[in-house]
């Protein structure tokens, strides 16, 4: 299924082996990677091989992994994704990253809003997760203004380049999207 999501300003389609050289220098910049478990890749074919792995299980239905580019000129700005709990749950848990040149400006905000719709309208979940480092305060910022709730807090759960870090649990159930959409 191919699948093409649009916002006002982004367009947010399935990664491919061709987005390979943009992934890699997201996954490098030093600022994305402050919050980030998967570390700054060595080498591209590092990245070859997670791209692989999306790709394939895009293709699959597994996951769904996202490129974010804007409409005006292509331009790729950043990744989102599902990542499917089993499917007696109606689960999944939604992670982003965006290019350090594109925060602050609502695009993370506004591909969040496009993915929950998309989880809830379109695949049918019934409860969309999300976690991150207590100190991301940009990233706390767009999981709430997406209406996300915050249910709680895992200790030193997440290894940082500077240590052990704490991490908040978000989480929306369809039901409460719905209504905040009314």
């Amino acid at each position: 299924m191919e699948i093409k999501l649009q916002t006002k300003r982004l367009l947010i389609r399935p990664v491919s082996v061709s987005d390979l050289e943009k992934i890699h220098e997201l996954h490098s910049l030093p600022e994305t990677d402050r919050f980030n478990t998967l570390g700054i890749p060595e080498n591209i074919s590092q990245t070859e091989s997670i791209v692989k792995d999306w790709i394939e299980k895009n293709e699959q239905d597994k996951d769904l992994t996202f490129k974010v580019e804007l409409i005006e000129n292509k331009e790729f700005i950043g990744l989102i994704s599902l990542i499917f709990g089993k499917p007696k749950f109606k689960t999944a848990e939604v992670w982003y990253k965006f290019h350090s040149d594109f925060w602050n400006k609502g695009y993370a905000t506004e591909s969040l809003h496009k993915i929950l719709d998309f989880g809830f309208n379109e695949l049918k979940l019934h409860r969309i997760e999300a976690g991150c480092a207590v100190d991301n305060a940009g990233s706390i910022r767009v999981l709430e203004k997406a209406g996300m709730t915050r249910e709680g807090r895992k200790r030193k759960v997440l290894p940082l380049k500077n240590g052990w870090s704490d991490n908040f649990e978000y989480a929306i159930l369809s039901t409460d999207y719905l209504i905040s959409k009314k």
